[in-house]
Parts: structure tokens; C-alpha cells; sequence
């Protein structure tokens, strides 16, 4: 009865539209006062959730993203992505595709990606002839790279969900290779839609305006060196690297650039705050939901259950991955890692999957759920400013949906595409 309640009050909270940090925290309240505990257990819980230091590193990691969108970083990238691959076919679509790699490996945040790329390609594709449903599609999925890559957010959440056992340094390597996978089997499909459709390429604009552009884009593309090679390396924490990312995001924008004014500082702090705010939250009560499933012994249930449905590691795989797929299309990323590690990871471990390749595999499921109706942010993101619907969005995007299909495929089936990086470092 207890399960029914929990998950009960969550799911009718969720179907009339409340936020889903009171989802989790009333669901969790409710329960606890029907099995007769104190009700503080739910804001220890809340807290103990919220209280780990690991955590610093996601608000300061959003603050390094924020500032470079407004400091100049994101327009450099583009420039530079044009040069390189805008003479391909679909130049544009193609150039939104790279410029979402680079610029992935610097904010970590798919949102924050599909609205600072979005708001600089999106116009520009729509001026230049493409479809609004073709530039919002290209934008939405490769929001998704920037997931996989380092500093990804939601790979510090699993490693914290995980009991903060799993390194956080081999889980940004593990992602690296599925992240440049799925931004190659985006630019083929976008090739492809783009020749079916006829649309334009750009001039090539020569060698020396490529270097020019890489020059004048590597002050920020050095960030990604800087974070990745620090955590790898051992010199430096997760956390540690955040504010290094934006003690650099703030002298690169300010001093080398000098595109960062007053303003903009005051508007990148209080988005930072505000989106901490709304994480940490989620985070607290997801924190108090998940202890409450793991009090009532739902991850051994459901372990049971999946030896008794199958022996094979190869189908039990397939059965996460399409419960963690339906999962994603109405919960949104960070809560639905908090709940779902704790349940589904030993699961996966009890079949011989490695933690860290399963965090991989989990993060991209979800990841397709953030272009996925209903609670699809990334994808609401980029309709927002390619000011068309969800629907006009969705009807065309099954090619971009296939792409990502098959890296998911790839990625749970070939665990070396995740681990072969990792161990090279050790």
C-alpha cells in the first residue's frame, strides 16, 4: 500500500501540472505520515540530499556557461564551426551541430546549450532558407552532446545518486566517445535531410580565415582543455574545476574579449542563482523519494522481478533501456537520475554491467527524453526560439530520433565505445 501511495500522490500531482520538486517532496510527505514515521525524516532527507559538496560544482558549472553565452564565447565557437564545415551540405545545420560539440564541452548543460546556440543559428538558418522545423530539430538533438561530454552536469548527479562511489573523472572520459558518436550520426542525418530538401551550403572561406577564426576562438575553447585535463589529471576536484571554469569564463570575457558588460554580469549571477535554486530543490525531495523506495525495497523487488522475466544480460539491458526511455518523456533529467539510480543500477550490476558504462546509457536515454513531449525542455527551448510548435517539431523529427536511437543502440551493446577511454587514462 505504501508504494501505491507514493507513487500515486506523485503521479496525479504530475498529471495536473505541478512543479515536480512538490511532486516528489508531497509524495514523499504523504507516505511517510501513512507508515506512521516522523514526518522530519522527509526534511533530513531533503537536506542530506542537498547538502553534498559535490553539488557545488553544478551551480558554478551553469554560472561558467551563463557567462560565456553573454561574454562573446558562443558567437566566437560559431564562427569558427562555420569555417570549418559550413561548404557541406546543409552548411548551417551542419555548423549547428559542431558549434553544440565545442560549445558542450564548456557549459555541460543541454538547455543552457539549445538556448545560446539556438538563439545564434536558429535565425540565421531560418533567414538563410531552411526549414524552422529543420533548424529547430538540428538544435534540439545536438543540445543532447553536450549531456555526454565533460563538465556534464547530470554525470556528477549519477555519481552522487550512486552513493558517490563512482569516479567522477572516468565518467566525463566514458562519455567523451558516445558524445562525438552521436554528433557524427547527427551531421550524417542532417546531411541527408538537408540533400533531400535541397538546401544551400556556405562558401568555404579558405585556411588562413580558419586559423584566423580558431585564434580568435581558442581563448575559450582552451576551457574544455582546462576542466577536462585538471579533473583527468588529478590536479584538481569536479568542484574545484567549476570555479576555475568561472574565475577563466570571467577574465576571458572581460580582459580578452571585453564583451562582458555590467549588465550582463548582474543578468548571468542572477540566472545562476535562480536555476541553483530550482535544481537544488529537485535534488532535495528527489533525494527524500528515492531513500523512501529504497526503505521499501523496490530495487531487490525489482531485480527479482527482471531474473525472473530473463536470464540474459543482453535483454534485461534492452528492458532499462526502454523503461528509462518512457521514464524520460514525461519526468524531467536530474530528479529522474536521483530516483532511478538507486533502483536501476543494481539491477544492471547484478547482470555484470559496469557502473560506469551504465551511467553513460542512462544519461542518453534521458537525454532523448529532454527532446521528447511531454516534458521535453531542450525541445520547448528550441520551439520557443524558432517560434513554431512542438507538433510542427515533432513531425519532422523521427531522422534526428533514429540517429540517436542507434548511438543508444551502439552505446549499450559495445560497452568498449564508453570504457576503452577510461582505462587508457589509468
Amino acid at each position: 500500500m505504501e508504494l501505491w501511495i507514493l507513487f500515486g500522490v506523485f503521479t496525479t500531482l504530475m498529471l495536473i501540472g505541478t512543479p515536480i520538486a512538490f511532486c516528489l517532496g508531497v509524495a514523499s510527505f504523504a507516505t511517510v505520515v501513512y507508515m506512521g514515521l516522523p514526518p522530519l525524516v522527509v526534511f533530513q532527507r531533503l537536506n542530506s540530499g542537498m547538502s553534498v559538496f559535490s553539488l557545488l560544482a553544478i551551480p558554478f558549472f551553469i554560472y561558467a556557461g551563463d557567462l560565456m553565452v553573454r561574454g562573446g564565447i558562443a558567437s566566437r565557437i560559431v564562427s569558427f564551426a562555420a569555417s570549418l564545415v559550413g561548404h557541406v551540405r546543409g552548411g548551417l545545420g551542419q555548423v549547428n551541430i559542431v558549434t553544440a560539440t565545442l560549445f558542450g564541452g564548456i557549459s555541460g548543460s543541454a538547455v543552457a546549450e539549445a538556448a545560446a546556440v539556438g538563439g545564434l543559428m536558429i535565425p540565421q538558418m531560418k533567414q538563410r532558407g531552411y526549414g524552422a522545423d529543420y533548424a529547430v530539430n538540428v538544435t534540439s538533438m545536438a543540445a543532447l552532446i553536450a549531456l555526454l561530454l565533460p563538465p556534464s552536469h547530470n554525470m556528477i548527479i549519477y555519481s552522487i545518486s550512486a552513493g558517490g562511489k563512482i569516479s567522477i573523472a572516468d565518467l566525463f572520459t566514458a562519455g567523451i566517445l558516445p558524445g562525438l558518436l552521436l554528433a557524427a550520426a547527427l551531421m550524417v542525418t542532417a546531411y541527408i535531410v538537408a540533400r533531400s530538401r535541397g538546401y544551400p551550403t556556405e562558401p568555404f572561406p579558405g585556411f588562413t580565415m580558419v586559423a584566423h577564426l580558431l585564434a580568435v576562438a581558442l581563448p575559450g575553447l582552451l576551457l574544455i582543455a582546462i576542466i577536462f585535463g585538471g579533473v583527468r589529471s588529478g590536479i584538481f576536484t569536479a568542484t574545484e574545476s567549476s570555479c576555475i571554469a568561472v574565475l577563466y569564463a570571467l577574465l576571458v570575457t572581460v580582459f580578452v574579449y571585453r564583451q562582458m558588460s555590467w549588465k550582463d554580469f548582474v543578468h548571468a549571477t542572477q540566472g545562476a542563482v535562480r536555476t541553483t535554486a530550482m535544481v537544488l530543490l529537485i535534488i532535495g525531495t528527489a533525494a527524500a523519494f528515492s531513500w523512501l523506495m529504497a526503505f521499501l525495497k523496490v530495487p531487490a523487488s525489482l531485480v527479482v522481478w527482471m531474473k525472473a522475466v530473463a536470464d540474459d544480460p543482453l535483454t534485461v539491458l534492452l528492458l532499462l533501456n526502454v523503461l528509462m526511455l518512457v521514464l524520460g518523456t514525461f519526468m524531467d533529467m536530474g530528479p529522474t537520475i536521483i530516483i532511478c539510480t538507486p533502483i536501476f543500477l543494481p539491477v544492471a550490476q547484478a547482470y555484470g554491467v559496469d557502473p560506469v558504462h551504465f551511467g553513460v546509457i542512462m544519461i542518453l536515454n534521458f537525454g532523448i527524453g529532454l527532446n521528447t513531449p511531454p516534458v521535453g525542455a531542450v525541445q520547448f527551448v528550441a520551439c520557443a526560439v524558432g517560434k513554431i510548435s512542438v507538433w510542427e517539431a515533432m513531425r519532422s523529427i523521427w531522422p534526428f530520433y533514429g540517429a540517436g536511437l542507434v548511438v543508444l543502440g551502439l552505446v549499450t551493446y559495445i560497452p568498449a565505445i564508453s570504457l576503452w577511454l577510461p582505462a587508457a587514462f589509468k
